[in-house]
């Protein structure tokens, strides 16, 4: 298994920075977007949903927007406020996204809690897939 790549980003809507291994011991659940993306109008509900609904001391939902597959900023911000409360983070370009190898939006990655990557998915996967791979790793 591979070891999650660690990193911090800002927060889409504010200056504060999150650091990755604030949640060490958590199942983190990384979900990379962009606001034009149809898929990801079809994923992000849902997961937002899960979100609404998960034991967050067990594990950590967020989006990260990935800037540099981005039309416009803005439009990011909208998205985020209109439809997202988890946690939503700001990638530098493509930075963070090509750390976890991206491929396609959204791309879905889920890390356990020693910090290494569970399971990945990208913008084609089923939804019932993730959660049950959530549901595997806890």
């Amino acid at each position: 298994m591979q070891k999650a790549p660690l990193f911090e980003l800002p927060y889409i809507n504010s200056e504060d920075i999150y650091h990755l291994e604030e949640d060490s011991g958590k199942v983190i659940v990384l979900t990379f977007w962009a606001s034009w993306c149809p898929d990801c109008g079809t994923d992000l509900p849902k997961k937002e949903q899960l979100y609404q609904n998960m034991d967050h001391s067990k594990v950590k939902m967020m989006t990260i927007n990935v800037t540099g597959r981005e039309r416009n900023a803005e439009e990011a911000v909208q998205y985020t406020e209109k439809f997202l409360t988890q946690p939503t983070l700001r990638d530098r370009g493509r930075e963070v996204y090509d750390a976890y190898n991206g491929d396609g939006v959204p791309t879905t990655v889920i890390i356990d809690q020693n910090g290494y990557i569970h399971k990945q998915f990208g913008d084609q996967a089923n939804f019932l897939e993730i959660v049950e791979a959530i549901g595997s790793v806890l």
